[in-house]
């Protein structure tokens, strides 16, 4: 067997374009700029619409937790999500550079996911021969404008996502469970949470069964994106799904 020199560097697998795009999109800080523009516009269109303005549910379920254990700045949660993802980039000690070619991908990336999810909910409509209600069954539940699905794409793939999601693997790990059953159980259970969501509180909706279904397939579907893509995905294409239902009922 011929040694490899000790002076020429191993081949870097990441300076391809295709892994360096997979590498780089899951990165906390490539996922913060990346949705940046769409918190910016969602809590901008918020305080422009004033008091006619409808909150996503989530937004307004940790709001009200913040004032009740006594922060209630308005600007507070916007900071706290960027504060989150900063944390999570400095403890991961991934590089602090962002590539706009990388942005750019992720938002056809996005699209392209958000299509594919629109096509599942098809499919389940005509596997149980049921005619979707339209933008009722956008994700964001009774809040069908396009600045309110920017605030659910954001906020309920915070919650459920990088907050509950991470949590629960993170608690059944310390349970003793394996890693793999821990992500499939933590998975299943922050889905069916994220689907009942939607029909609680006074933003919820009248429960429908093909509503209550799909709900818990996306979040399943959103999981996966999370753990595989990182949040910046997740969360885009959360976004760009509740537009593209509002578009395409």
């Amino acid at each position: 067997m011929t040694d490899i020199p000790s002076n020429i560097p191993p081949k870097d697998l990441a300076t391809t374009p295709a892994d360096g795009y997979w590498r780089q999109s899951r990165r906390p800080l490539v996922s913060l700029v990346f949705i940046t523009p769409l918190l910016v516009v969602y809590e901008i269109g918020i305080l422009a619409l004033g008091t006619d303005a409808m909150r996503n549910g989530v937004d307004v379920w940790l709001r009200t937790l913040l004032e009740w254990i006594g922060f209630g700045q308005y600007f507070l949660l916007p900071v706290l999500t960027v504060c989150i993802l900063l944390g999570w980039q400095y403890a991961s000690r991934e590089r602090w550079r962002v590539s706009a070619g990388v942005l750019y991908g992720m938002a056809v990336e996005c699209v392209l996911l958000a299509i594919f999810l629109r096509v599942i909910l098809q499919l389940q409509s005509v596997l149980l021969e049921i005619t979707p209600a339209g933008a009722g069954l956008s994700l964001s539940g009774m809040l069908d404008g396009p600045v309110m699905f920017l605030g659910a794409g954001i906020y309920e793939e915070l919650l459920f996502r990088l907050i509950l999601l991470t949590a629960t693997i993170g608690a059944m790990r310390y349970c003793g469970m394996k890693r793999g059953l821990a992500v499939v159980a933590a998975v299943l259970t922050t889905s069916l949470l994220f689907s009942v969501a939607h029909y609680v509180g006074p933003y919820g909706e009248a429960f429908k069964m093909f509503g209550f279904l799909f709900r818990f397939v996306a979040g399943i579907f959103f999981c996966v994106l999370f753990v595989n893509r990182g949040f910046g995905i997740a969360a885009g294409t959360h976004a760009g799904y509740d537009i593209l239902v509002g578009l395409w009922p």
